[in-house]
């Protein structure tokens, strides 16, 4: 039985029993164009906003990445060796999701965007300078939180228009919550 476009996993009744079926013309527009390689016809006008979504989450990662790795090469006094250690660990988690994201843009037929001159435009964090230990772990944290909203926000807009990108950032948010946690824990010291 053949069912509406606009229903994909749409359920079809026979018998007075609803059964589940693929939608057809989904499955034979997939078999065309396939220089779009994953991205098939269901992603619907949706593929362009997720990418620009994305970009910015790119932003946002590499800024961390820079924040993190300042911090880490700055930091200094008493608690400094630990914290800094956990700076560095903070910079290379968030270089995985960089990485993660560019890629999944490129699965998207996107390009990502590394340019340096529009990051911080971009970005939903902010880089910071601050020389006292403290400052940069409540600078951290501040931005932490903004990335845990930003993954929220997004997973909640994309739902179920692309799974693959949503479990993606569902992961990252994980990681993202767990740093915050790390961070509050250090600005109780």
């Amino acid at each position: 039985m053949k069912n509406d476009a606009s229903s994909p996993s749409s359920a079809a009744k026979e018998g007075g029993r609803q059964h589940l079926a693929l939608d057809q013309s989904g499955l034979d527009a997939a078999r065309k164009s396939l220089d779009d390689g994953a991205v098939t016809p269901s992603y619907g006008p949706w593929r362009d906003d997720v990418v620009k979504l994305l970009n910015d989450a790119l932003a946002t990662e590499l800024v961390c990445v820079l924040r993190y790795k300042r911090h880490y090469f700055t930091a200094n006094g008493v608690e400094s060796p630990a914290i800094a250690d956990e700076f560095l660990v903070h910079a290379n988690e968030e270089s995985a999701h960089a990485d993660l994201i560019a890629e999944r843009i490129v699965q998207l037929g996107g390009e990502p965007d590394f340019a340096p001159q529009h990051l911080l435009e971009r970005s939903h964090a902010q880089y910071d300078e601050s020389t006292d230990l403290q400052a940069m772990v409540r600078a951290n944290l501040i931005a932490e939180r903004v990335a845990v909203e930003s993954y929220r926000q997004m997973i909640a807009l994309i739902g179920d228009k692309d799974p693959t990108t949503r479990r993606m950032l569902e992961g990252i948010l994980a990681d993202e919550e767990e740093h915050a946690d790390e961070l509050k824990d250090w600005l109780d010291h």
